[in-house]
């Protein structure tokens, strides 16, 4: 049986904090996980601040009962996109594969996929993942790693045993 996985979801915009934009890609990620089967434990919207993002992202991951974070937004080239500066500074161990294959295989549908700098890696028994900031590339990127993820957990949480193929 699997590990259940138990996830904060964070929404990284300016608009969004600021009650401009409805957090569409929150919501499309809070709907892909659960369709997973994952607990939402959290799901907050914040600012572009690296400082108070980084802080935000160790607090969660450092929490006993949380083993999966899911950023949207603040990936892109612009001067407030600071989620995968926060993401570098929390984590302990990356995870490129999982940002290379989500880049590779959305390049398919966009050319915008390369202009994503998203990072993926881990903090105690945490994943944490970055994702794009529009609902579609939240839908594109979620397909792509969507078969790893229960193994992904699984490992973190000490179940190292091969599973037959």
């Amino acid at each position: 049986m699997p590990t259940p996985i138990r996830a904060v979801v964070i929404t990284v915009s300016d608009a969004c904090a600021a009650g401009e934009r409805q957090d569409a890609s929150g919501e499309a990620l809070v709907e892909l996980l659960t369709g997973l089967g994952a607990e939402i434990v959290a799901k907050v919207v914040v600012n572009d601040d690296l400082e108070p993002l980084a802080h935000k992202l160790r607090a969660y991951a450092d929490l006993k009962h949380v083993n999966l974070m899911v950023t949207t937004g603040g990936t892109g080239f612009g001067h407030r996109d600071n989620t995968p500066e926060a993401t570098l500074q929390v984590i302990e161990r990356e995870a490129p594969g999982l940002a290379e294959a989500m880049r590779s295989e959305t390049l398919k549908n966009t050319p915008m996929a390369m202009i994503s700098r998203g990072v993926s890696g881990i903090r105690s028994n945490t994943l944490i993942i970055n994702l794009p900031g529009s609902p579609k590339a939240v839908r594109e990127s979620f397909e792509v790693i969507k078969p790893v993820l229960h193994h992904a957990i699984d490992l973190l949480s000490g179940e190292t045993r091969h599973k037959p193929d």
